[in-house]
């Protein structure tokens, strides 16, 4: 609010009202000095006659003084009145003060500048010139009054310079206050607009879909939105102190791919990776819907598959680069994307199977007829040839026809330990293993840890994941090893882990894909289907790489860096 608004306001901002309160404390500080001044050297004084009236102005000029200083505590109201007020009194008392102490000689003139200068600050230039009009015209009349009845020598020159003084001093402080004034209220304009963006950013911020992570240099998180808090599964992502993405594990996809991102902002445009970065993330903390209260159809995800996308903050200075992370949890648009092709699928199956695989089986028997007429090897070799593929052929329509069955969840559930059990002696039995090559473990000894899965559908996921290890394993005792335990969510995990090396990071980015294989006998789908097996009973399927410890492994292998397949079940049920 300007000062030339005061008059026609009721109000006025608060600034002014301080200003004033601080010129009422000066105003009680000179009235002192003036009676401190008389009660030391009144006795020394050459104008004896006037000091009881000296001393009774200022006396009166103190007590004002003080009643202006309470005065805007009670009444906020019509300030330009009361600052009109107040410098007429100052002109009055320092005037009258003036004439008693014998005009210019006095020197007591100066005082002029306090009300004059509270005027030029407060009030608009024109009352601001108003008042020193009126101080300047009083001293040309003292003085010529004092020239006309005193016979003295009239002070008109003297008188002049003051009001001259005055005049230019008044109007550059004028001048000077009305450009702080206005940006004080240019300030105050932009301050409360940057409040108002502010809470409209927070909530933008707060009310968005899509998750938002602000991390340092070192990938400490900073702070972060309650979508980011809800995908991750934390309750504050911006608690201190801060804490990084790679020192929590189930992040540490995140934290590679920010990493990974790092070593490439630094570059030119054209070197930099454009791809969309897609990461599977196990929330710390899992949603309270379990799988037997989800719809008919639908899928419960353990895990967020997010799309990351980053974008540096430019802060001026690498110490305090800061970095945007985007979240978009994807799992929903997967999972639509999922049931428009289990439906498509589900079509396509009965047509796959009359199609195809009536023909496949007159293949492979004509080949039986003529592998039983055939002499010589060569014949021989080229039939297996045709058996093979044929066989290869038949068992990825058989693993395509497999992923339309959908999963019995209305069963009792049933024991993990003993279940597992079974399928690892059935599994070592029909690929002739030797007895302590498997090892099973968990951490409840009394077996009552039970899981809600479709019994056969655990059966072929288990067994893909052997199938794949035993093509890797040194074949000693314990070279693969199913351990059951809890995650940090007091969820049931299957981890499934050989002693072979760990899987290679550009095959770990296509693992799940389907027809994705790095074996010239594979079909492609084993992973695949196994993953989407886990999802159709509500569970997860993921490859964590990672560094084991001693104890982890149980060899002497501590230390170096593998992986594992990790099954995360839906819900886990103690007896």
């Amino acid at each position: 609010m300007g000062r030339s608004d005061l008059s026609n306001s009721g109000e006025s901002d608060a600034t002014f009202w301080h200003s004033l309160q601080a010129m009422n404390l000066s105003r009680i500080i000179i009235a002192g000095l003036l009676l401190a001044y008389f009660s030391l050297n009144g006795s020394n004084i050459g104008w004896a006659s006037g000091q009881i009236l000296y001393l009774q102005i200022c006396i009166a000029y103190l007590l004002l003084a003080l009643v202006f200083a309470g005065l805007p505590t009670y009444f906020r109201l019509r300030f330009l009145l009361q600052l009109s007020t107040q410098i007429s009194v100052d002109i009055l008392a320092i005037s009258a003060l003036y004439m008693v102490t014998g005009g210019v000689k006095g020197g007591l003139a100066i005082l002029y500048l306090f009300p004059l200068a509270g005027a030029a600050i407060l009030a608009p230039l024109v009352p601001a010139l108003f008042f020193v009009s009126i101080v300047t015209l009083f001293l040309l009349a003292e003085g010529g009054y004092r020239a006309l009845t005193l016979d003295g020598e009239a002070p008109f020159m003297q008188a002049g310079l003051y009001g001259a003084a005055f005049f230019a001093i008044i109007f550059v402080v004028n001048r000077l206050a009305a450009r702080l004034i206005r940006q004080e209220h240019l300030a105050v304009t932009h301050g409360m607009d940057l409040q108002i963006q502010q809470a409209i950013n927070r909530l933008v911020i707060a009310d968005m879909a899509d998750g938002i992570l602000v991390v340092n240099r070192e990938g400490a998180v900073l702070m972060g939105n309650p979508a980011a808090q809800q995908m991750l599964g934390v309750t504050a992502t911006g608690r201190k102190p801060a804490w990084r993405l790679s020192d929590v594990p189930s992040f540490a996809p995140i934290a590679e791919a920010f990493l990974a991102w790092s070593a490439l902002s630094g570059k030119p445009l054209p070197e930099q990776s454009v791809a969309p970065v897609f990461v599977f993330v196990k929330p710390l903390v899992e949603a309270t819907m379990t799988a037997a209260a989800l719809p008919s159809g639908a899928r419960r995800e353990l895990f967020s598959h997010l799309n990351l996308r980053f974008a540096a903050v430019d802060t001026g200075d690498r110490k305090s680069a800061r970095t945007i992370i985007f979240l978009r949890d994807v799992s929903e648009i997967e999972n639509q994307a999922q049931q428009l092709k289990l439906a498509s699928m589900g079509r396509l199956t009965a047509s796959i199977a009359h199609e195809v695989r009536n023909p496949l089986a007159a293949i492979s028997h004509a080949a039986a007829l003529l592998e039983e007429d055939a002499d010589d090897p060569v014949s021989g070799r080229l039939l297996t040839i045709v058996a093979d593929n044929v066989t290869r052929v038949n068992r990825m329509i058989e693993d395509i026809l497999n992923l339309s069955r959908k999963a019995q969840l209305h069963g009792e559930p049933f024991l993990l330990l003993p279940a597992l059990a079974d399928i690892v002696t059935e599994f070592g039995d029909a690929h002739r293993l030797p007895a302590a090559m498997i090892g099973l473990s968990g951490p409840d000894t009394r077996n009552t840890q039970r899981v809600r899965f479709d019994p056969m559908h655990l059966r072929e996921v288990v067994v893909n994941l052997l199938s794949n290890a035993i093509r890797y394993a040194s074949r000693r005792p314990g070279s693969i090893r199913l351990r059951v335990a809890c995650d940090e969510g007091n969820r049931l995990e299957l981890h499934v882990q050989d002693d072979g090396p760990g899987i290679a990071a550009p095959v770990r980015a296509h693992l799940f894909e389907p027809f994705h294989t790095t074996s010239s006998k594979g079909t492609g789908l084993g992973l695949y289907l196994a993953r989407e097996l886990c999802l159709n009973n509500g569970a997860m399927l993921d490859y964590e790489y990672r560094t084991e410890s001693a104890a982890d492994n149980g060899d002497q292998r501590g230390g170096e860096a593998s992986g594992r397949f990790v099954i995360t079940f839906a819900l886990p049920h103690p007896a």
